[in-house]
């Protein structure tokens, strides 16, 4: 990866780290199915009078903006309203790595590896741990929610893969169209009319700046971005600069909201993303260790 783009991957992994405060924030003036609606709301207005749709199949712009918007955040945002503390949450989102392998063994018949494997036993560890600790701030509602919300964001990376070098920013915009229909829908039946009405009313400065910076920071410019990188190289260059996003997003939220930072919370945080980075890393580590031990001008087999 070129420094510049470096740069633009780790600037990504920031807003997305730091997002989970400002989510947090959001849902103390909005409810969460309303907020993600505005949240995808500001990501395709005005911007899909000014960008062209890109050359895309219709049907994978709808399966990005439904499995993003309502699959990941819509379920995260609720999770996020009572269930779940920002920083746990920031942590256990990024199991779409754990839920990418499997979806690519029942989906593509990709075969289950050895390191795959032993880092999917750690993650299942960490989040063990995570389990056995619910409570008032930690609930198994929120955990479960949260992984779904995983799942959703695995399904829409092999979504934004299979659209291949397009315009990553027009493809953001376009699929955000598809994101506000059933977030809306879901926000009227569950929320109802009445706390929507309020909710606009009432909002302050606060919660609408939050929804903005949901739609053009995080959604256009993170995923944008991120999708955009994914297009140019390969996943295991880029996926693993993702481990650094609970770091950003425990940081931010114990020095926000003073988010106590226990020993178990710190064993299953070490657990999950070692797991992670198990999975993402091995492969490169492995190649290079190979390489090394070669005699300079011999050859090898794996």
């Amino acid at each position: 990866m070129s420094p510049a783009h470096l740069l633009l991957a780790l600037a990504v992994v920031v807003v997305w780290g730091t997002n989970f405060v400002i989510i947090k924030l959001g849902l103390g003036e909005l409810p969460p199915l309303l907020f993600a609606a505005l949240r995808f709301f500001f990501s395709c207005v005005p911007w899909v009078f000014l960008i062209r749709r890109p050359p895309v199949a219709w049907k994978l712009l709808a399966a990005n903006g439904v499995f993003l918007g309502f699959g990941l955040f819509g379920l995260l945002f609720i999770a996020m309203r009572a269930d779940i503390t920002p920083g746990i949450a920031s942590l256990v989102v990024q199991t779409q790595a754990f839920f990418t392998i499997g979806l690519s063994m029942l989906l593509l018949s990709e075969r289950l590896r050895a390191f795959q494997a032993a880092g999917l036993a750690l993650c299942v560890a960490g989040l063990g741990i995570l389990f056995a600790h619910t409570d008032a701030s930690l609930t198994t509602r929120g955990l479960i929610l949260t992984l779904a919300g995983g799942l959703s964001w695995a399904i829409a990376n092999l979504v934004a893969k299979r659209a291949g070098k397009v315009d990553m920013l027009g493809f953001m915009v376009w699929s955000s169209l598809f994101a506000v229909p059933p977030l809306l829908i879901a926000s009227l039946v569950f929320e109802g009319p009445e706390r929507i009405a309020q909710a606009l009313v009432h909002a302050d400065w606060l919660g609408w700046s939050a929804s903005i910076w949901q739609g053009v920071a995080n959604t256009l410019f993170g995923y944008g971005a991120w999708n955009w990188l994914l297009a140019r190289y390969p996943a295991a260059t880029v996926s693993p600069l993702s481990l650094l996003v609970p770091v950003f997003g425990m940081l931010t939220a114990t020095v926000a909201f003073a988010e106590p930072l226990p020993a178990w919370k710190l064993q299953a945080c070490a657990l999950l993303l070692l797991g992670l980075a198990v999975i993402t890393l091995w492969p490169r580590l492995r190649a290079r260790l190979l390489e090394g031990a070669l005699p300079s001008g011999g050859s090898g087999r794996d």
